[in-house]
């Protein structure tokens, strides 16, 4: 979770949070809903019956939604991959995948699961619609869910990176290639040219007449060429990082204090003094623990010159640590697994260095100026990305 995010909850483990721009899709479709779908297909309501029945809607609609995503989840889940989060936003949602699936076939049927549950749900909707004729409100209720669910799976299928469809047919040109770097480009790369073509019509809405339509159908294209141009650049820098490891980029100049340190001295030598931003703490010659800024934030101020480095330290028992040896893509995908800015670098218990995402970004430049291809305005955007 962010501070982006409201947490709703967990299912199965998997926890659930709103994403703020979720409230500005929730009003806008609300609005629509009350102000000009129901009462053009239900003429006899209440204005207050109207807003009622269109927050329901757009409730359950997200509800649908994230079935969907749990869809993917819970297949991700059946081949170990873990998951970290769902979120709901602007645009529906999204399963934050905590790992590449392990083949075609698991790629395909990840994909695949969100727009079946979306299927599924729309072919429920429609057939419970005989049932509830009696009750206007209803009706109108489940008549609606049965077409934007069925609207979702067709959306979503189209075959472009990073919609499910996109996801399909990554996994098809990775089963007829074996090469899954080459799948993820195309794929990508498919997902750019979709985005170009909303966009395209998104404007052409504009000229028409049709502002608001055209505005959101740009704005959904805008989002889908910038979801594929970040794969196609993580391919990239994936790429560019293949063959290295992580002690050609860490960092072997670690700033050690002692475990009696107090917080404001470390502020005040350390971080304003030296512009320093982690530390290994040590207990005479042993390190026993990592002290960040983020720690250092959830002490209050009034408690700097009492605490001590090592009463807030993160235990080097529950470090997230990484081996010299370790691929650096691999090390990146673990800090952003773990949440972390940077791994200390260890041998047999002993810290020898440190890796942070700076540390990756400095090898990535060198890369870059040796002849190795991706630009580091975009690797330094990718890298923040993946925090």
């Amino acid at each position: 979770m962010t501070r982006h995010n409201i947490p709703l909850g967990r299912v199965l483990g998997i926890p659930i949070a709103l994403d703020y721009s979720w409230f500005l899709i929730f009003a806008l479709l609300t609005w629509m809903l009350a102000g000009t779908y129901y009462p053009s297909e239900f003429k006899n309501w209440s204005p207050l019956l109207y807003w009622l029945v269109g927050a329901v809607t757009v409730i359950m609609l997200f509800a649908s939604v994230l079935l969907h995503e749990l869809g993917h989840s819970l297949v991700a889940l059946r081949y170990k991959i873990p998951v970290r989060s769902i979120t709901l936003f602007i645009f529906g949602g999204v399963a934050q995948i905590g790992a590449q699936p392990p083949s075609p076939i698991a790629e395909f049927r990840i994909a695949i699961a969100g727009p079946l549950v979306s299927l599924g749900l729309a072919v429920f909707f429609y057939a419970v619609q005989p049932v509830v004729a009696g009750v206007e409100p209803l009706l109108g209720l489940v008549t609606y869910l049965a077409y934007i669910n069925l609207a979702l799976v067709l959306f979503n299928l189209i075959p472009g990176y990073p919609l499910d469809g996109g996801r399909v047919f990554r996994a098809i040109v990775w089963a007829v290639t074996k090469d899954m770097r080459r799948a993820t480009l195309t794929a990508a790369t498919a997902g750019r040219f979709f985005g170009f073509m909303f966009i395209f019509y998104g404007v052409w809405q504009i000229f028409t007449g049709n502002l608001g339509g055209g505005v959101w159908i740009a704005f959904i294209g805008w989002f889908l060429d910038n979801a594929a141009s970040t794969q196609i650049q993580q391919v990239m820098v994936q790429g560019l990082l293949a063959g290295h490891s992580v002690s050609q980029a860490m960092s072997t100049h670690c700033t050690v204090v002692p475990e009696e340190l107090t917080l404001q001295q470390l502020v005040d030598e350390h971080i304003l003094g030296g512009g320093q931003r982690c530390f290994l703490v040590n207990r005479g010659e042993r390190t026993v623990g990592l002290m960040t800024l983020h720690r250092i934030k959830e002490v209050p101020r009034s408690d700097w010159a009492t605490m001590s480095a090592g009463q807030v330290m993160i235990p080097f028992e529950q470090l997230k640590r990484t081996p010299p040896e370790a691929g650096l893509w691999t090390a990146l995908q673990q800090m952003d697994r773990d949440g972390v800015n940077q791994l200390p670098v260890t041998r047999e218990n002993l810290v020898i260095g440190m890796l942070s995402r700076e540390d990756v970004i400095s090898f990535l430049r060198t890369l870059q100026e040796l002849g190795g291809g991706a630009g580091t305005t975009s690797t330094r955007t990718l890298i923040k990305a993946t925090h």
